[in-house]
């Protein structure tokens, strides 16, 4: 195929399907082996230094808040981060640890855009920021999750963002039109909140799925948290909403209010003073450290942070998904 238009971004994963395919193959087991441990034991175990690492939700719907803490609270550092997230990766931008970022959109929803994703942008603190929409990373995963080099769309054609990607222009080898080729995204550590799971891994999500179904199978190793763990048989009942198998989980963490202050469909809603809290402290670094001091070093994990948090809000929580439905 001709190439017509190449993207000026840096490819910040170079990824090797062969190799990819043997990981799965080697590393990864078939076994019903039980793969529950703490926030602490996973993110000790399967996050390092400087790798390529994203997080699955839907805005603030299904954030892996527990894990995302986690990864702050241990100090890892030189990130090369999937951009797609709200409070989660504004905690990391804020606490200096992404390197590189392949962004699709870090930004507080209704209060704009995060400062401080401008202030680690602006300081040179991110290295390198790369440009995808949603549906891009997405296709991305998909590509590796099919085991295929790309996947041809029309998605960004026309646009500077293709410009600042590091997506390819092609003459369709068929019709001679214009299509962009995405080049497959393998991660090498996901971290997805569901709604249940097993103790092997095995997954359910109710509502708006995102793209974890995309992310489980695009990444090396898969921390799950989950709001309950319940038994296998229950899973097996209804295994067509088994959406990610156990044979793709490498740790499987139990944290009831995993999303908090995020909501979590069906079980609870958003605490909007707890997320206006970050908005307003995070404007200056100072106000952003005062907070990670507060709800991220200052506790040794998520039981404190729920501890703190207090009974009364997360009740609270409850009732307005409840009021909502």
């Amino acid at each position: 195929m001709q190439v017509l238009e190449s993207g000026i971004g840096e490819l910040i994963q170079p990824f090797d399907l062969d190799e990819f395919r043997e990981w799965n193959r080697t590393k990864k087991t078939r076994k019903l082996v039980d793969k529950r441990m703490t926030e602490q034991e996973a993110i000790r175990q399967f996050v390092y230094d400087g790798c390529y690492i994203g997080t699955e939700l839907y805005g603030t719907v299904r954030c892996p808040m527990s894990l995302a803490r986690e990864v702050v609270r241990q100090g890892r550092k030189n990130l090369r981060v999937c951009g797609q997230g709200v409070l989660e990766l504004d905690l990391w931008l804020a606490a200096g640890i992404i390197k590189k970022l392949d962004i699709t959109y870090i930004g507080l929803e209704v209060y704009g855009t995060t400062a401080a994703l401008r202030r680690a942008v602006e300081s040179g603190q991110v290295e390198t920021c790369v440009e995808w929409s949603n549906g891009s990373i997405s296709w991305r995963m998909k590509a590796a999750a099919m085991g295929v080099p790309f996947l041809p769309t029309r998605s960004m054609l026309g646009t500077d963002m293709l410009k600042y990607s590091a997506a390819k222009v092609v003459e369709d080898p068929f019709t001679g039109t214009k299509v962009a080729l995405l080049p497959a995204l393998v991660l090498d550590v996901a971290l997805i909140h569901v709604h249940r799971a097993d103790k092997h891994g095995n997954c359910q999500i109710e509502g708006i799925s995102g793209f974890a179904l995309e992310m489980s199978r695009a990444c090396k190793r898969l921390i799950i948290s989950a709001e309950e763990i319940i038994p296998t048989e229950e899973i097996r009942k209804y295994p067509d909403r088994t959406v990610i198998p156990y044979y793709l989980v490498d740790a499987v963490v139990h944290a009831p209010y995993g999303s908090y202050p995020g909501e979590m469909a069906y079980m609870y809603g958003r605490d909007e003073p707890g997320i206006k809290e970050w908005v307003e402290m995070s404007k200056t670094a100072e106000g952003a450290k005062e907070y990670l001091d507060k709800y991220v070093y200052g506790l040794k994990n998520h039981a404190e942070y729920l501890k703190l948090i207090g009974d009364e809000r997360l009740q609270q929580a409850v009732e307005l998904r409840e009021k909502r439905e």
